[in-house]
């Protein structure tokens, strides 16, 4: 059985459950499958010498998410080319291309662990009660190191997107 941690995060000031270890800093991020645009499947090995940034949110079409997306999409424009900006959820990916579309967002990639939320216990970011991603951002270096990493407290509020680009730009240097 998966690690439990309750009250790790709060939606709308109610606690709720993670399953999954606590990732930090300095530990290589895990393995992961997800699935991506065209239903192909997606991993970590695929991104293999880039930096990463990878934003879990609970669901596309949410407005804080839909912001957060929205956000990095404008950033993604501005860091250098070897740095990836990778949103996972839930969402099936049919409904990640249809919001990537009507969102106009073309720099970050949608990922969906909708198949079983291996990804979502496996980084310790799965909601048990919802059965959702927590809005998280991890940065992991070339060498799939974390290098920066934030478990957004309150669900419902934004991550620091300043420490975030920062811990990015430092590892893609």
């Amino acid at each position: 059985m998966a690690q439990e941690r309750a009250g790790a995060v709060t939606m709308r000031g109610n606690p709720l459950t993670l399953i999954g270890p606590e990732l930090k800093v300095g530990e290589t991020a895990p393995a992961f499958k997800l699935i991506g645009a065209g239903m192909k499947p997606v991993s970590l090995e695929d991104y293999k010498g880039k930096v990463k940034i990878i934003s879990t949110i609970p669901s596309v079409d949410t407005p804080v998410c839909d912001a957060e997306t929205r956000r990095f999409n404008e950033e993604a424009a501005k860091l250098p080319a070897d740095v990836v900006v990778l949103t996972v959820s839930m969402d099936l990916p049919f409904a990640q291309s249809r919001w990537c579309g009507a969102a106009g967002v073309d720099k970050v990639t949608t990922l969906s662990d909708y198949r079983g939320a291996h990804f979502g216990e496996t980084y310790g970011v799965l909601i048990k009660e919802l059965y959702l991603h927590a809005r998280v951002v991890f940065v992991v270096d070339k060498n799939d190191q974390i290098v920066h990493v934030e478990y957004v407290k309150e669900v419902a509020n934004q991550p620091n997107f300043e420490s975030t680009l920062e811990a990015a730009r430092k590892a893609a240097a």
